[in-house]
């Protein structure tokens, strides 16, 4: 097991952080294909789609193209959110990360390196709007390379942000994250985050039945207490 260490992010990290960002979330894709192909409503379609065509055409090669046209649009469909996703994260918060993470007090980003490479990333801005921006702390960007999942780095990273709240005073972490995102959700959920809404994140999401879910983790306080309590899972 390769070893690794958690520090803060320097200007080197960069390029390393967005490769890593693009290809974790490039790694929901086939998630949401399934999750797309699962839903009631696809699955009608697929079968009304070839039960159509044998009909009219009689031909079973025919049938078999039109099922695998329509699998191959589910899958441009699913391909298409996070490309978007990953395309505008990439030209805003992650195009200049010293500046919308480390710029401003109580905000943090770092960086999980092993072998002098970026291997997993997490961070931290306070919520915005006045009436929470100095009790939580909103997480963001967490992402373990693929290669070095297992090993208890995402769990490391979510912890450093406790600490750092807890630090700066804040009383709970909240965060957000896609419902087709199933190793993430049981992370929060081990470590202690409770749900607290599901939305979708647009129109769009509306369409494929996808949201995004919030959860909250409530900070102990600083007083008579040196960190987060967290039972392993």
């Amino acid at each position: 097991m390769a070893s690794y260490h958690i520090r803060k992010f320097q200007e080197r990290d960069g390029q390393g952080v967005r490769e890593l960002f693009s290809k974790a979330m490039g790694d929901n894709i086939s998630p949401t294909f399934y999750h797309c192909l699962k839903l009631p409503r696809n699955l009608l379609f697929l079968t009304g789609v070839l039960l159509i065509t044998l009909l009219v055409t009689g031909s079973r090669l025919l049938t078999l193209l039109a099922g695998l046209a329509f699998l191959a649009a589910l899958r441009f469909l699913a391909q298409h959110v996070w490309s978007q996703y990953i395309t505008f994260t990439l030209n805003t918060t992650l195009s200049d990360i010293s500046k919308h993470y480390m710029s401003g007090r109580g905000s943090c980003f770092w960086v999980a390196e092993s072998q002098g490479r970026v291997v997993g990333t997490v961070g931290a801005l306070p919520v915005r709007g006045p009436a929470l921006s100095r009790e939580h702390l909103e997480l963001f960007r967490l992402c373990v390379d693929s290669a070095h999942r297992g090993q208890g780095i995402a769990k490391a990273l979510v912890r450093t942000v406790f600490q750092f709240g807890q630090d700066h005073g804040y009383k709970a972490v909240v965060l957000s994250t896609s419902s087709v995102q199933y190793a993430a959700l049981g992370l929060y959920q081990r470590l202690g985050f409770r749900r607290i809404h599901e939305f979708p994140h647009a129109t769009f999401w509306t369409l494929i039945q996808l949201t995004v879910i919030k959860f909250i983790y409530h900070l102990p306080s600083t007083q008579g207490s040196k960190g987060p309590r967290l039972e392993d899972p």
